[in-house]
């Protein structure tokens, strides 16, 4: 699917592209309104990252302009506000936006985001099911099965499972995982990250033994050919 990332800051643009292209998805970036509105008269994305904070016109205009053309209103548009505008939030909900993101926010839980933006607006076209080998996580119905027994988890263990799942092979340091789970206003130590992954490996059983410990940075999942 084609997301488009209308961002003035080349930092942030490049990191938000790199990691969407690397998650399966097929990213663009854009530094202002001109750029985009350009790209957008030949072409339309599956959804739209859109920055509030854009030089000339601002991504509210954006947003109103796309919400109020026949052949971009149904394009799903998940807005980036800075930390503390509430306004800015409402408004763009208001206008039509589907979700936002607050700066500044981890990678994975803009593309978390992405997918159940997706999910939402294009359910069909977004698998609900996670799995690896007889692990499943069942995204629509909130459940985790090991050799199709059912087991329970923890908010937070089946957060972390999810996130795992969603990107097998990623190496995640404690500190994304803990930002991506628990939040960046939570308060609390990364060695949280470590009681929740010695509970979630009990939990899986031998499944367990695919989250694997990254020394020096943190935690992956190895899902075995």
């Amino acid at each position: 699917m084609k997301i488009w990332c209308v961002e003035d800051d080349e930092s942030i643009r490049d990191i938000e592209v790199y990691t969407l292209n690397s998650t399966d998805f097929e990213a663009t970036g854009f530094s202002d309104a001109a750029a985009f509105r350009d790209a957008l008269a030949t072409d339309k994305p599956d959804l739209i990252i859109l920055d509030i904070m854009l030089p000339g016109e601002d991504g509210v205009e954006l947003l109103k302009f796309l919400k109020d053309s026949p052949d971009t209103c149904r394009i799903p548009v998940i807005m980036a506000t800075a930390k503390g505008m509430e306004y800015d939030k409402i408004q763009s909900l208001d206008l039509g936006a589907d979700d936002y993101l607050v700066k500044p926010f981890g990678m994975m839980e803009m593309v978390s985001r992405v997918k159940a933006v997706l999910r939402r607006c294009n359910p069909t076209e977004v698998e609900h099911l996670l799995k690896a080998g007889g692990l499943v996580v069942n995204l629509y119905e909130h459940t985790v099965t090991v050799d199709r027994e059912r087991i329970q988890l923890t908010l937070k263990e089946f957060e972390l499972l999810r996130l795992f799942l969603s990107h097998p092979g990623i190496a995640f340091t404690r500190d994304q995982l803990f930002n991506d789970v628990w939040g960046a206003d939570y308060i609390s130590e990364t060695r949280t990250v470590d009681m929740h992954i010695r509970t979630l490996r009990v939990k899986l059983r031998d499944y367990g033994k695919m989250i694997e410990t990254v020394r020096g940075v943190g935690y992956r999942l190895e899902v075995q050919a």
